[in-house]
């Protein structure tokens, strides 16, 4: 039952029933409603100011996740960019360096990507976390330029080992002759006494006393180039064009083991000692040239000889006795 409300009027002296009409139930309801709003409006602007959504709390944090994963990659972009330093400064001070070419030039390792633009179809797109997202890319991209230099350059050092492999392999490195006490240095290079006109002439060669039958190996890898028999001079001799400006001579011997145009292996038999051609006693004469002039045989037994054995075979070459033959 409704509240019957009532107000004493003064000049009647009585109680009059007080009447509330529709307007002011209206008015009073609206000023109710808008109180209420405006009430609730401020709660949730005061809580919303202290206090955040649940899908603001979503947002957030996976604002931090992206975030965070884009903090991870950029991290382990730069970790690659050190890996990659590293094997730039291995490639120029070390692989380059033994291998005698010259380092990339520090300009182009250093070089930028791209221009001003390059990044512009990002930022047009108003992405969030645009300036992460750029600064991404630019990492990788200056990370794939360097793993394209580092690529190449190891291309690069590949054919140039490959080269240097082969290199290594023609260059007349072991005694053409066994190492046995039957085999002895018998003269050297350089100016010695002639067998047979017993004037000081020039000794393009070394000579290797030794038996007749006693192998001979290839110094080095190469193509025989010349296998010829002579009566006179050299008699029976092998030479072989081991590429890269070597060539070798082995010359009186007594039989072949290799044919023209054979490919041979360093230590590999070519032959045998022999006393054949202008010779006075068996023995190997061996010679050595480079781009076509006579070398020193002597400095190219580095690989066959220890430090004390070289110190031996120099002191007896260096003896200016007779040759063996010519």
């Amino acid at each position: 039952m409704a509240k019957i409300n009532y107000y004493y009027d003064t000049e009647s002296c009585k109680y009059v029933r007080v009447k509330t009409s529709t307007g002011d139930i209206i008015l009073n309801a609206l000023g109710i409603i808008s109180l209420t709003m405006a009430l609730a409006v401020g709660i949730l602007l005061l809580y919303s100011s202290y206090f955040e959504t649940p899908k603001e709390v979503i947002l957030k944090n996976e604002v931090k996740e992206m975030e965070f994963y884009f903090e991870d990659l950029q991290k382990k972009v730069n970790d690659l960019d050190k890996i990659i330093a590293q094997m730039a400064q291995r490639d120029d001070n070390i692989y380059r360096v033994v291998l005698g070419s010259e380092p990339i030039d520090k300009s182009i390792r250093e070089a930028g990507v791209g221009g001003m633009d390059r990044y512009e179809d990002i930022k047009n797109k108003d992405i969030d976390h645009e300036e992460i997202i750029v600064r991404l890319n630019e990492s990788l991209d200056k990370l794939r330029r360097k793993v394209y230099i580092e690529s190449k350059s190891h291309d690069e050092v590949l054919g140039l080992a490959d080269s240097k492999e082969k290199l290594f392999a023609a260059i007349p490195a072991i005694q053409p002759v066994p190492k046995t006490a039957t085999v002895v240095l018998a003269s050297g290079f350089g100016i010695r006494i002639h067998p047979i006109y017993k004037v000081r002439k020039m000794h393009t060669g070394i000579d290797f006393a030794a038996p007749i039958g006693t192998p001979i190996y290839a110094s080095a890898d190469g193509l025989v180039a010349n296998v010829d028999i002579s009566f006179t001079g050299y008699g029976k001799k092998i030479e072989i064009d081991h590429g890269f400006g070597y060539r070798t001579r082995y010359a009186h011997m007594h039989a072949f083991a290799v044919r023209n145009g054979q490919h041979v292996k360093r230590g590999q038999l070519i032959g045998y000692v022999g006393d054949t051609g202008l010779s006075t006693s068996p023995h190997l004469h061996y010679e050595v040239f480079i781009n076509g002039a006579h070398v020193n045989p002597i400095h190219y037994f580095f690989n066959d000889l220890n430090a004390a054995e070289y110190a031996k075979i120099i002191e007896l070459a260096s003896i200016e006795n007779q040759s063996l033959g010519m």
